[in-house]
C-alpha cells in the first residue's frame, strides 16, 4: 500500500471521556490520515465505538479536542466538541456512517433506503436522486436489487445497501462500526474489498472498527489499538504486529493468556476445593 499521507482529517488531542466514574478514554491522542483506511481495534469495551460517537458529535469530550481538519481552507481545523446547531450539521454532512448490522429502514425498499439521505439533505430533482441512487447501488453490486426490501435480502447484501446509503452524499469520511460482524466468509471478503476499493476510487478517508484482525489488517493503511483507556500501539499493520507491548502481542496473536486473563481472579484451586461447602 502507498505511504501514509501525514495530513490528518481527524485528530484526537489528549481526549478524556468516561461515563460517571468509569473512564473510557484517558488522554488519548492520535490522527486519522486523510485518504487512507484506518483500523480502530482493541478488546471489547475499550472505547472504539465511543471514538466514532465523539467524531460524529453524539457525545462530547470531557477535556481535550476532537479536531476536524478542512483541506479546502488551508488545513484549518475545528473542534467538534463545542459545535452545535448548523455548525455540527455541516460537520456531519462531511461524514457517512455504516452502523453495525446496517440499520436499514425495514419498511423502505433498497432504493428508498439509499435515497433517504438525498431526499432529507438535498434539493435534488427526483431524476437526479434516481441517478445517484443507482450509481451508488451499482458501486456495491446491488443495482438489480433496488426494488427489494431488507427482509428479502441477505445480511451481507443488507450491509452493502447500508454502505451505498453511507456514501450517498459523497462524504469525506466514512466510519464503519463492526462492518464484518455476522457475515459469512464470502460476504466478509466482499465487504472488505468494497471498503478498500471505494476508499481509493472516491478519495475517501475511512475509519473501520472491527475485531476481525486478518481481514482488517489486510485492507488497512494505519492501525490504532486501544487498551485500558490509552493508545497501546499505532502504525502500519506490520509495525503493530511487531509491537513489543504485551497486550498488543496477545491481541494480534489471539492468545488466551496475557495481560487479559482467561480466568477471573479467584482463590487457588486447592483453596476452593478444600474449603468444603460454600459459606
Amino acid at each position: 500500500m502507498a505511504a501514509l499521507n501525514p495530513a490528518p482529517l481527524v485528530e484526537f488531542r489528549q481526549v478524556h471521556f468516561g461515563y460517571g466514574a468509569r473512564a473510557i478514554l484517558d488522554g488519548v491522542s492520535f490522527s486519522v490520515p486523510r485518504g487512507k483506511v484506518t483500523a480502530l481495534m482493541g478488546a471489547s469495551g475499550g472505547g472504539k465505538t465511543t471514538v466514532l460517537r465523539l467524531i460524529g458529535g453524539q457525545v462530547r469530550a470531557q477535556s481535550g479536542g476532537v479536531l476536524l481538519h478542512d483541506a479546502e481552507q488551508g488545513g484549518a481545523s475545528q473542534d467538534i466538541g463545542p459545535m452545535q446547531g448548523d455548525a455540527l450539521y455541516r460537520a456531519r454532512r462531511r461524514m457517512g456512517m455504516l452502523f453495525q448490522f446496517g440499520a436499514l429502514f425495514t419498511d423502505l425498499s433498497v432504493f428508498d433506503n439509499v435515497a433517504f439521505p438525498l431526499r432529507e439533505h438535498t434539493n435534488l430533482a427526483p431524476d437526479l436522486v434516481r441517478d445517484v441512487v443507482l450509481m451508488k447501488l451499482n458501486a456495491v453490486g446491488l443495482r438489480g436489487a433496488r426494488d427489494l426490501f431488507p427482509s428479502e435480502i441477505s445480511g451481507g447484501m443488507a450491509r452493502r445497501v447500508a454502505l451505498a446509503r453511507a456514501i450517498a452524499l459523497d462524504p469525506e469520511l466514512v466510519m464503519y462500526d463492526e462492518p464484518f460482524a455476522g457475515l459469512d466468509p464470502i460476504s466478509l471478503g466482499t465487504a472488505a474489498r468494497l471498503i478498500r476499493e471505494l476508499n481509493d476510487a472516491m478519495g475517501l478517508t475511512s475509519v473501520v472498527v472491527s475485531h476481525d484482525l486478518n481481514e482488517t489488517f489486510h485492507i488497512a493503511d494505519h492501525v490504532i489499538i486501544l487498551a485500558n483507556g490509552k493508545v497501546a500501539a499505532q502504525g502500519t499493520p506490520d509495525a503493530v504486529r511487531e509491537s513489543p507491548d504485551a497486550l498488543v502481542h496477545q491481541f494480534v496473536n489471539a492468545l488466551p493468556e496475557g495481560p487479559v486473563r482467561f480466568h477471573y481472579p479467584a482463590a487457588t484451586v486447592e483453596q476452593d476445593f478444600s474449603a468444603g461447602a460454600h459459606p
